[in-house]
């Protein structure tokens, strides 16, 4: 009989319970740890974990319910507008929405809860710093799920429709080679911290700036 089980790409591949239910079945899940998972695929949990390892990140806020309005207001007047809202669980770009003024975030926050709790079974959203003119660059890590890890360079994924990826370019063209080599540094620094165990790819916003 099969002694692993290999996800594909996704959702499927996100989800920690599979994880879990595979390990209990004595089947070995071919991808992250569970609490890998759990760890990254939580926006606000993944950030505190990119901070300790010493990645930049964009100013955000903690994990809010959508229902914390005042909350949700003090955050939002504290990292400045225009900010992006996110869903706090998930990815795939599913409840990413620009805010440019105060006067929209109340109906923002309702639609994005709204699609999260859809989407991932958990409304709750997270407020970060919208930052207009950037490249999206990746980094492709692979963690031996020992806190050793190592990269396996960048991509340029900046082409995009709708928050998806349209296509992929490795190397990155055009970066600084002291910000390529701090970009594969900090990466590999996350997948080290977390004990990450397979593939996995670390995201950065990249300006000439």
């Amino acid at each position: 009989g099969a002694e692993a089980i290999h996800p594909g790409y996704g959702f499927l591949a996100e989800n920690a319970g599979f994880a879990d239910a595979c390990d209990a079945a004595g089947l070995r899940f071919i991808g992250p740890a569970a609490s890998s998972i759990r760890d990254m695929g939580d926006k606000h949990r993944a950030r505190t974990i990119a901070l300790a390892a010493g990645v930049p990140v964009a100013p955000g806020s903690d994990k809010l319910k959508g229902d914390e309005i005042d909350k949700i207001e003090a955050a939002a007047q504290q990292i400045g507008f225009p900010l992006l809202l996110k869903a706090a669980a998930g990815g795939g770009g599913i409840g990413l929405r620009p805010v440019e003024a105060p006067a929209d975030l109340l109906s923002s926050v309702e639609a994005t809860s709204r699609m999260a709790e859809r989407a991932f079974g958990d409304g709750s959203v997270y407020l970060e710093r919208l930052i207009r003119v950037a490249r999206h660059i990746e980094v492709q890590v692979f963690g031996f799920g020992d806190g050793d890890a190592v990269h396996l360079f960048d991509r340029e994924c900046s082409l995009q429709r709708r928050y998806q990826k349209i296509l992929e370019e490795a190397r990155a063209p055009e970066v600084n080679e002291s910000s390529r080599v701090e970009m594969a540094r900090t990466a590999v620094a996350l997948a080290s911290t977390s004990k990450y165990r397979g593939a996995g790819t670390v995201e950065f916003l990249y300006d000439d700036e």
